[in-house]
């Protein structure tokens, strides 16, 4: 947690990880998030993995560091509270984060016009509304087909949802590039993020769009090679995998002395007629004749011998391991400040990240934990639209609000 955004109000009405995630980074800067959901839970409140009590591990990850507040958004009277926040006064408000359709109460128009610099960050799934998530983003894009082992024609679905958490600090990004123009004088905008744009153009930055082009197709499967340059994993003689990496000519170079392995590459090379030494692409055109090489000397030595001589030539490896595993290694989680224990809404006490970039000149802030559902309700609707208690009082006794669970 850092306070660079200290004074920022939020309002996030939104659901599943894209949405959430930009209120997250925003939050964790120190801005004010207020999430709003209807009572009872939207449609990630119950979202697995839970606990057995049935708490979300996932909506209170997502929503550490935020305010909630649940309102009754199926109804007109609630819907117009919502608008009402979203719309909020105030230099540092108006700042406005959903996922909601473009049309509908929660539009920009309806919305610009209660507050004419709003500014709205729209996540969407496909750029003419029409419904889209991550899974099915990501299948449009064709990279299931290119994931997966040589030969093996079924689709492979990762399981990181990329493309919306690409898009969630999208528009993180773009809320505060919208907010340094408004504070310009160029008044609010409405700013849409659908996740076929987000992963069409990451597709395109990567030369994936270009490539296809040039080829006339799409990449073929290759397991875990390293597409362009030399890397893949190879196993111990310890029965241990390992990644290795060899992008530099110092990789490169290193790499061979520690597997004891030049004099070899080297009669490779004379009987090619190339020099791998400073051309990666080379490597890879002529991995299929490398890879028995280094296989063999894998296979001679332990994951405990490699490991320091990598080290010591400054050679890029990594060793697979479970996630179970990772939460001992210090570089991870172990030890790493980015994460602090903290007791969460599900009743459990384990490790949060605080903000994911860390800024050596200031003080990391402690992390706060997710609220639990309508938890700040009473709250935001005084201190934000200067409700009386009796008029909350009010809200509450007609069901269009509610705090938190008792």
């Amino acid at each position: 947690m850092y306070d660079l955004l200290k004074g920022l109000r939020v309002v996030d009405i939104s659901a599943f990880v894209a949405g959430p995630t930009c209120g997250l980074y925003l939050a964790q800067m120190g801005a004010e998030v207020i999430r709003v959901d209807a009572i009872g839970g939207g449609p990630d409140f119950r979202r697995w993995p839970l606990t057995e009590n049935g708490s979300s591990l996932y909506w209170e990850a997502l929503n550490k560091s935020k305010k909630s507040v649940a309102i009754d958004l199926a109804k007109p009277e609630g819907r117009e509270l919502a608008q009402r926040l979203a719309a909020a006064p105030g230099e540092d408000g108006g700042l406005f984060v959903t996922n909601f359709p473009v049309e509908g109460f929660l539009s920009y128009d309806k919305l610009k016009a209660l507050r004419d610099d709003l500014i709205c960050v729209r996540v969407m799934g496909w750029a003419d509304g029409s419904q889209g998530m991550d899974y099915t983003i990501n299948s449009a894009l064709g990279l299931p087909l290119m994931t997966g082992p040589v030969g093996d024609e079924r689709p492979v679905n990762h399981v990181l949802a990329a493309w919306d958490l690409l898009t969630g600090a999208y528009c993180a990004f773009g809320l505060v590039a919208a907010l340094l123009a408004r504070m310009r004088g160029q008044g609010g905008r409405e700013i849409r993020a659908p996740l076929s744009d987000v992963g069409a153009a990451t597709m395109a930055n990567l030369g994936f769009m270009a490539e296809a082009l040039y080829t006339g197709h799409q990449r073929p499967r290759m397991g875990n090679d390293l597409f362009g340059a030399f890397g893949r994993d190879f196993t111990t003689k310890d029965g241990e995998k390992l990644m290795l990496l060899c992008v530099t000519p110092k990789q490169w170079s290193k790499a061979l002395e520690a597997l004891g392995i030049v004099g070899a590459v080297a009669e490779v090379e004379a009987s090619l007629g190339v020099s791998f030494a400073t051309d990666e692409g080379l490597r890879f055109t002529h991995r299929a004749q490398l890879y028995p090489l280094f296989e063999r000397a894998f296979a001679a030595k332990t994951a405990a011998e490699l490991g320091p001589a990598f080290d010591a030539g400054g050679v890029t490896w990594g060793a697979y391991q479970t996630l179970h595993a990772a939460l001992d290694d210090p570089r991870l989680y172990k030890g790493n400040p980015v994460f602090e224990t903290i007791r969460h809404p599900s009743g459990l006490s384990y490790p949060a990240p605080g903000a994911m970039g860390t800024i050596p000149q200031d003080e990391r802030l402690p992390v706060t934990p997710a609220p639990t559902l309508g938890q700040h309700t009473d709250e935001v609707l005084s201190e934000v639209l200067g409700l009386s208690s009796g008029e909350i009082g009010r809200l509450h006794d007609a069901g269009l609000v509610a705090g938190p669970a008792r």
